[in-house]
């Protein structure tokens, strides 16, 4: 069993039960000819986050592998739009991802993620949801200077200017992955030698076989 971290939420609706699937994981997996993970990309803002997990999920996709990806910006169109980016409606929104994301899991497909996250307390409550082994922590690790150059959407200098409070690496720290399952240096290497540092873990762990045939 998965134990829940200390100050975790319990529910405030009362006479509910957990109903347990007719299908499980392991049935699913056997079916598809692989398993299901979380694989959480973390890293600043313009770290290459939603660049490499994107690139994952099609090489995933040609080896006909199932998978979703969930976007930070995606999300907060909808299942998050009700939440800023304060401390605490950043925890709410990994609070709400994590919750997702185990869906996913037991529904037998590889979920991507790619949110900032930036505190480590915030990751833990995700990863505390799911079993060992089901959580893969992917560091982005581009330095503060690359993703500002690469920055796209001009948010790093709007929070230089304090036109936009709480941002991440300049006005609101970001927590890097003390032990994270993987540590990828996406400031300095290209996407297809990152892709494939993804993929050969999956393979190394037996979630995916490299040369397994689409159905």
């Amino acid at each position: 069993m998965v134990e829940p971290l200390a100050g975790a939420i319990t529910p405030k609706a009362t006479n509910i039960v957990w109903h347990q699937a007719s299908v499980d994981r392991d049935a699913i997996a056997q079916k598809r000819g692989h398993s299901s993970a979380i694989l959480w990309f973390t890293g600043l803002s313009g770290s290459g986050k939603s660049t490499l997990a994107n690139a994952v999920n099609m090489a995933l996709f040609e080896m006909g592998v199932s998978t979703y990806v969930l976007d930070g910006d995606n999300i907060r169109h909808g299942l998050c739009k009700d939440l800023g980016f304060s401390n605490l409606d950043r925890e709410e929104n990994i609070r709400r991802i994590g919750e997702v994301s185990k869906l996913f899991l037991d529904a037998g497909i590889i979920v991507l993620t790619a949110f900032v996250s930036p505190f480590r307390l915030d990751r833990d409550k995700a990863r505390s949801l799911v079993n060992d082994g089901d959580f893969l922590e992917i560091f982005c690790a581009a330095d503060l200077k690359t993703c500002e150059q690469r920055d796209t959407k001009g948010l790093y200098a709007k929070a230089r200017a304090g036109e936009i409070k709480d941002f991440t690496g300049i006005s609101s720290p970001y927590e890097e992955p003390e032990s994270p399952e993987l540590r990828i240096d996406t400031g300095i290497q290209d996407l297809e030698r990152c892709v494939e540092t993804v993929i050969s873990k999956l393979v190394g762990l037996k979630i995916i076989d490299r040369v397994r045939v689409k159905n």
